[in-house]
């Protein structure tokens, strides 16, 4: 691995070997999604606590302090939003000379398998990494599932990882499912949770994230489970120490209780 590509990654993966990336990058297809309308206010006191955060190349422009950014993993896909008619029909949306002019230490994609759009997907994901992979530059590939939620199962996120890792993608971001360890186990790369099922409380979440850790999970890549919460600065504070500390879940809980009281310095 070249010097570029080794310091790009560390950047991303803490000393621990862990993670924890803070995504706001919905806006690309869903427009002005709840909580993150201002995408600056939603991060702002969150950016002590994130690792790295998944942003669109507008948004980090017009949001982001470059003077106190955490690295960026610059979302580059999407050409399709909620109202159209498939979601699986990206595209590539930001060229690599863009993404060098913006420093990143990542690039996002997302691949939708077994969809009608799963070979141009596939295809820009393999053209991505080459392009990327002259720069020194790692791609995270996203295993997307469109409106197709009851796709989260370990059969296809397995195949869908496996399929990212073998085209290249140095880190993939999928869902948590039950039997979640053979999706890691199958997958020859870092593997990071995105948000997983719909849960009601916020110890369901520690739940799955404690869980997915235990299983291989090397950290976390959640968004509206921290900023749509309540207390998003003591909710990020929790699934960090989880991530970070190998917290359990109950301490989780404790510590996010613990953090609602405690003022936040932005």
């Amino acid at each position: 691995m070249d010097w570029g590509m080794a310091n790009r990654l560390a950047q991303l993966i803490q000393p621990d070997g862990r993670c924890v990336f803070m995504p706001v990058d919905h806006g690309y297809f869903q427009g002005p999604t709840r909580d993150l309308e201002q995408p600056g206010r939603t991060l702002e006191p969150l950016l002590p606590y994130t690792d790295a955060v998944f942003i669109t190349r507008g948004a980090l422009r017009s949001c982001v302090d470059p003077a106190r950014a955490k690295p960026i993993i610059l979302r580059v896909s999407g050409g399709t939003s909620m109202v159209g008619k498939d979601l699986a029909n990206e595209g590539i949306t930001t060229s690599l000379e863009e993404a060098v002019r913006l420093n990143v230490a990542a690039l996002g994609m997302s691949i939708f398998v077994g969809t009608d759009y799963e070979k141009e997907s596939l295809l820009n994901l393999a053209r991505l990494v080459d392009d990327a992979e002259r720069c020194g530059i790692p791609v995270m590939a996203v295993t997307a599932v469109g409106k197709e939620l009851e796709k989260r199962d370990a059969r296809y996120l397995s195949l869908c990882c496996r399929i990212a890792a073998e085209l290249g993608a140095r880190v993939v971001k999928t869902y948590w499912c039950e039997g979640f360890e053979a999706v890691v186990r199958g997958c020859p790369v870092p593997v990071v949770m995105a948000g997983g099922p719909q849960v009601d409380t916020e110890l369901e979440v520690f739940q799955f994230v404690h869980d997915g850790i235990q299983k291989g999970a090397i950290g976390v890549n959640l968004g509206r489970n921290i900023w749509q919460n309540e207390f998003p600065v003591a909710m990020m504070k929790a699934i960090r120490a989880i991530v970070h500390q190998d917290a359990t879940s109950e301490e989780a809980l404790e510590r996010y209780n613990s953090a609602k009281s405690e003022k936040v310095a932005l």
